[in-house]
């Protein structure tokens, strides 16, 4: 008899889910397969995935997936990856995903060092490991004849670190072809199963480009400089009051230009970071940055001679993430906090920056969970992860339970 037409409890449907034995059936098969997992989680590790140049190992992602048997294997038109699986009621679709890209730059050295349960390597744990859990999960649902009434769309995904701007995602929401079917959104991100992103951090980015004559340190004394023009406003940045709640922040992040020691720069820029859980508060913040920038390039032009030319500023956008956040309420964040309760996990609910924050932000449920694990080290090259059985297991145990649960699984 199938769910449809014996449906427990909303507040009970991972109990239901839990005590199945299709599930049982599954958790066997990622205990069993735990060996593979590392192996995949190894493989994918050493095929370097720097921001915007994924696609090496979107390739050997995408070979993966079609070997796994899902179904329209493709990848889109920004180089995600997917494959579906089906369902058997035609119903809205689930997406899991996982990203591809790592935050390390071409050329570093992604060769994994063992040392007993443990993994060394950049980009190991966030979020090669992710892509592996994926893969896990479609073995012990295939092992233990899983059914669900959603079809579930695996996805490896590019562009969720840093400049990427989760343009994986949301090109997967706002062009891809499954964008109007989309009902949930999981994203396994990270080892560690801490708990669940249920909101997503807005942040916007700026490089903000200072210009001015240049001229000699000494002979051209008096002229006007970007790179005073700059040391204020990071200046006057660094004095914002910004709130404790909702959660608020700025950096001055990156600095960069001039000519050389004896020389007034002709250009000087700087990386600006913005956060806020609060749209509101993002936007107010984003306004306030862009007055000191045009203030600050007003007070150096009064302050010195502009006779070669005056100071300028361009503030170019280069990162977007949108605030958001999940119905506390709603079925999948239930369903994601029971199951890690159940597991033995810490179910408390976070805000953080991830591929979640597309669909957050247009109304959609999304949930940000682990893939089994600890690690440490995050984006260093010192990075690691630990892949003793028991933790690993029981974290993808937790993350599959929730899975079936939003995609309504039905009994055999």
């Amino acid at each position: 008899m199938s769910q449809s037409s014996a449906t427990p409890a909303k507040e009970a449907a991972v109990a239901a889910v839990m005590g199945s034995a299709a599930f049982r059936a599954a958790v066997a098969t990622l205990a069993r397969d735990h060996d593979r997992t590392v192996q995949d989680l190894i493989s994918l590790t050493e095929i370097p995935a720097p921001p915007f140049a994924e696609t090496v190992r979107a390739r050997a992602y995408l070979d993966m997936l079609r070997a796994h048997g899902l179904q329209d294997v493709e990848e889109d038109a920004v180089g995600n990856v997917m494959g579906l699986r089906r369902g058997t009621g035609n119903g809205p679709l689930v997406v899991v995903a996982a990203h591809l890209d790592t935050v390390f730059p071409a050329g570093t050295d992604v060769t994994v060092r063992r040392e007993g349960t443990k993994l060394f390597a950049p980009g190991v744990g966030d979020d090669t490991s992710g892509l592996a859990t994926l893969l896990a999960f479609i073995r012990a649902l295939d092992a233990a004849g899983a059914r669900t009434r959603s079809d579930i769309l695996f996805v490896g995904n590019v562009g969720e670190e840093g400049l990427g701007d989760l343009r994986g995602t949301r090109h997967l929401f706002r062009e891809g072809k499954y964008r109007d079917r989309i009902s949930a959104f999981i994203t396994v991100d990270s080892p560690d199963m801490d708990g669940i992103v249920v909101g997503g951090i807005g942040s916007k980015r700026y490089r903000v480009t200072f210009r001015g004559p240049g001229g000699h340190s000494y002979g051209a004394f008096g002229l006007v400089s970007p790179l005073y023009a700059m040391a204020q406003a990071i200046l006057e940045l660094s004095r914002i009051a910004v709130p404790a709640d909702p959660r608020t922040t700025f950096s001055a992040s990156v600095v960069g230009g001039g000519t050389s020691v004896n020389s007034i720069p002709n250009e000087a820029w700087v990386q600006i970071d913005l956060r806020s859980k609060a749209p509101s508060e993002l936007d107010r913040l984003e306004r306030r940055f862009l007055r000191i920038v045009e203030d600050a390039v007003q007070a150096e032009n009064h302050a010195r001679s502009v006779h070669e030319g005056p100071v300028t500023a361009e503030a170019t956008l280069i990162g977007d993430r949108p605030a958001g956040a999940s119905d506390l309420a709603s079925d999948l964040v239930r369903y994601a906090t029971d199951a890690l309760a159940a597991h033995g996990f810490e179910s408390r609910q976070t805000y953080s920056s991830t591929d979640a924050n597309i669909p957050m932000s247009l109304g959609i449920p999304a949930v940000k969970i682990g893939s089994g694990g600890t690690s440490g080290r995050g984006h260093s090259l010192e990075e690691w992860m630990d892949v003793e059985p028991a933790t690993a297991v029981r974290g993808r145990s937790a993350g599959l339970a929730a899975l079936l649960a939003i995609a309504g699984m039905e009994e055999a």
